[in-house]
């Protein structure tokens, strides 16, 4: 039977091809759990796992580079280099927020995007930071 310390330390393994180079990605997630300590009562955890989930999409998608050679960079990278990726990020957090509920009405991607943006957002400006961007850190 696993206790509440166990509880916190579960992950998950996803197994996806890489249809551009046939290659085999295994990433390890860790799987959020009901909350012990019943103070979340807005469904805060199962809209983290969702956010989570839809970050964790990014990192597979149009978003990053298809040749081997550049499929860590994304195009917030590029934005980054030009000390542009702080402006990029607002602009997106205006822009999604904005559309919510104009276009594909209440759109729950549109929401996803904005926490995302607001995330690199806490990034860029600073107040969490990786060396050299966290390119060196996935190769």
């Amino acid at each position: 039977m696993l206790g509440p310390e166990d509880e916190r330390n579960l992950v998950e393994y996803k197994l996806t091809m890489n249809q551009n180079s046939d290659m085999l990605n295994l990433t390890k997630n860790p799987v959020m759990t009901e909350p012990t300590n019943h103070l979340w009562k807005y469904n805060e955890d199962k809209i983290l796992k969702d956010v989570q989930d839809y970050v964790t999409s990014t990192y597979g998608s149009h978003y990053c580079g298809h040749n081997d050679a550049y499929k860590d960079i994304q195009t917030i990278d590029l934005m980054a280099a030009k000390d542009l990726a702080v402006g990029f990020c607002q602009s997106n957090i205006l822009k999604y927020g904005s559309r919510y509920g104009d276009k594909d009405g209440r759109n729950k991607r549109d929401l996803m995007k904005v926490i995302h943006y607001a995330m690199l957002l806490l990034h860029f400006d600073g107040h969490y930071s990786r060396k050299d961007n966290g390119l060196t850190e996935f190769r």
